[in-house]
């Protein structure tokens, strides 16, 4: 009990730190949303390599150093602690000293403190934070992992502190799935005011909440927290391949959790606006491009060669009836 009240106080310090800062804001009010966010945070939110930005594919470079990701602990239940209201998003609260993230062209290892969620309203307005070629999607999901060798206050301060992999998630005309969808927002009712948490552990694991993403291909680019203080300390993973959920889980989100209390709104469109790329780069694998004479694997040969017996064979047929009639 102790360890899990440890790590838990720890896994919310950093989502706060990552989250938040020490910047007062929010996304329905005038007064703190997405456009006052510069002014409340000049120093970081008025920066040049912001986050989140709309990737046009015809500017993404190739590099070859975009291997596969090490992913440890993504397909154990007992690594998802809770489940949080914060007000802004829905957060899960992991155990970083289960979880944690490697390769991929990641310079550094990194643990794995939490994942949260962003959303417009309902499946009616998309709320994905980032967009491929100007399409957005219904949410976007980010897991959040901290360098291994820094704090999270040392973090801020490194453009690679952080290590964010986004997924997309895209609405399906069916209903109830996946079965991990399901099962993750038959919780949300228990956590409808802001600071509300659950007990998550053995419920579900990271890996059944991805199903169906290709994680080995993928966007990458140099960017920073989507909500204030703004930090430009992560390195963005944007995978290509949405995540596939039925509309009435998703619908969930959006008319379940409140901002505040039962007699404040529902959280909605808890997304920032796209931010101009200016000088970065967006990078991810290189295309594999087809050679004039492609080696072909013994099974194909084989099936070649019965083609073309079986054409001789009919050839020969033909032969000899037309010579007998």
């Amino acid at each position: 009990m102790k360890l899990q009240l440890g790590v838990f106080l720890i896994a919310c310090l950093l989502s706060t730190v990552y989250s938040e800062g020490s910047v007062e804001f929010c996304y329905n009010l005038p007064a703190c949303n997405a456009s006052t966010w510069a002014t409340l945070a000049p120093h970081d939110c008025n920066g040049t390599n912001q986050s989140p930005i709309n990737i046009l594919t015809a500017g993404v470079m190739p590099d070859s150093n975009l291997t596969a990701f090490t992913f440890r602990g993504f397909n154990d239940s007992s690594t998802l602690i809770n489940i949080l209201n914060t007000g802004k998003a829905v957060q899960i609260e992991l155990d970083s000293e289960k979880m944690s993230v490697s390769g991929g062209g990641l310079q550094s290892q990194y643990n794995s403190t939490q994942f949260h969620f962003h959303w417009g309203n309902g499946t009616s307005v998309n709320g994905s934070e980032h967009a491929v070629d100007g399409r957005t999607y219904a949410m976007e999901m980010h897991i959040v992992n901290l360098r291994t060798d820094l704090t999270a206050a040392a973090a801020l301060n490194d453009s690679k502190g952080f290590a964010v992999l986004a997924f997309f998630i895209e609405a399906t005309n069916d209903s109830g799935i996946p079965e991990s969808w399901k099962n993750l927002t038959s919780f949300l009712s228990n956590i409808t005011n802001i600071g509300a948490t659950m007990d998550i552990m053995n419920s579900l694991t990271v890996n059944s909440l991805i199903q169906g993403v290709d994680l080995n291909n993928y966007y990458r680019y140099q960017g920073s927290l989507t909500t204030p203080a703004c930090k430009e300390s992560v390195v963005w993973t944007v995978f290509k391949d949405p995540i596939k959920v039925s509309n009435d889980l998703i619908n969930l989100f959006s008319n379940t959790v409140r901002i505040n209390t039962t007699a404040d709104p529902f959280i909605t469109n808890n997304n920032r606006p796209f931010q101009a790329l200016n000088t970065r780069t967006v990078t991810s694998q290189l295309k594999v491009e087809s050679t004039s004479q492609p080696t072909i694997s013994s099974t194909t040969s084989a099936a070649s060669t019965l083609h073309h017996t079986l054409l001789s064979s009919i050839a020969l047929l033909y032969y000899v009836l037309f010579r007998c009639l």
